[in-house]
């Protein structure tokens, strides 16, 4: 009988991940940061100097969902910053990619979710407002970075994800930073929204 191949990654906070069967206890919100400050969003196809990292777009993320939920409670503003937070370990495979391999990504992607919402205090799988809010913060984050670093025509954006309400994105930039800015604002930020948990 062939020996069973190994679903399983070493953290650097020294946790054995199962990427099967994930448990909360194997979550450190250090890995994550680190994981997603080192993930280039699409593919590293961006112009700078830096890769736009995961977690740069998750802190843009919530800070998009804040503006379109100003009143949600501080649970779902933390489920935005986690909103991509299983891609620390399975990368961010752009939408062809995804489609591609099928199904299978969905219910790992599902799995490593329900695990970090639980590791830091939410529901495992989120509400569907909120589920459908956070996705139009993200869309909208995703507008703003074809347009501003992937080299794609502003009509070419609008028909992908959507034409963004102006008002939501004014004033907001898309910063290229080096890994360890980035992991260290992350993080910063779990933090921050942790302590005003319920």
């Amino acid at each position: 009988m062939p020996k069973p191949q190994r679903a399983w990654q070493r953290m650097l906070s020294g946790r054995r991940l199962d990427l099967l069967d994930p448990t909360p206890v194997d979550i450190e919100i250090e890995d994550i940061a680190h994981g997603l400050a080192f993930v280039a969003r699409w593919n590293g196809q961006t112009h700078g100097d830096f890769a736009y990292s995961v977690a740069e777009h998750s802190l843009l993320v919530e800070e998009i969902y804040a503006r379109l939920e100003p009143r949600a409670p501080v649970q779902w503003r933390l489920a935005a910053l986690l909103h991509d937070a299983p891609e620390y370990v399975i990368g961010d495979m752009i939408s062809p990619v995804k489609a591609a391999v099928g199904p299978s990504y969905g219910t790992l992607d599902e799995r490593l979710t329900a695990a970090v919402h639980i590791r830091f205090g939410l529901p495992a799988a989120l509400p569907a407002p909120v589920k459908k809010q956070i996705k139009k913060a993200d869309r909208l984050s995703a507008w703003m970075e074809a347009v501003r670093i992937a080299g794609f025509a502003t009509a070419e954006a609008d028909r992908f994800f959507g034409k963004p309400d102006p008002r939501m994105i004014e004033g907001l930039e898309i910063r290229l930073r080096p890994p360890v800015e980035v992991r260290r604002d992350f993080t910063a930020r779990h933090g921050a929204l942790m302590e005003q948990m319920p």
